[in-house]
């Protein structure tokens, strides 16, 4: 779902560029790329809530590349005032 929602937001500065920030109204790819960030939040708290506790050594691996995907994902919304 990150990787998703950081090609949603890099395939939208690639075709509406940058200055596509001052738009009115936020747009339908604003809604998805806000659905897919907020859909895996669920999912990732399942998963830590049922790994972390029995294998700590191979989920914390899963869930810092979890949080770098997200991170990933969030830096065009920033660096471009999306």
């Amino acid at each position: 779902m990150s990787v998703a929602a950081l090609v949603l937001a890099l395939g939208h500065v690639a075709m509406a560029g940058a200055g596509a920030a001052h738009q009115a109204d936020e747009g339908a790819a604003a809604h998805v790329f806000q659905l897919l960030i907020a859909g895996q939040v669920p999912i990732v708290a399942f998963f830590a809530i049922k790994w972390l506790p029995r294998a700590p050594r191979f989920s914390l691996p899963v869930l810092a590349l979890q949080f770098a995907a997200v991170a990933a994902a969030l830096a065009p919304v920033y660096f471009f005032n999306l």
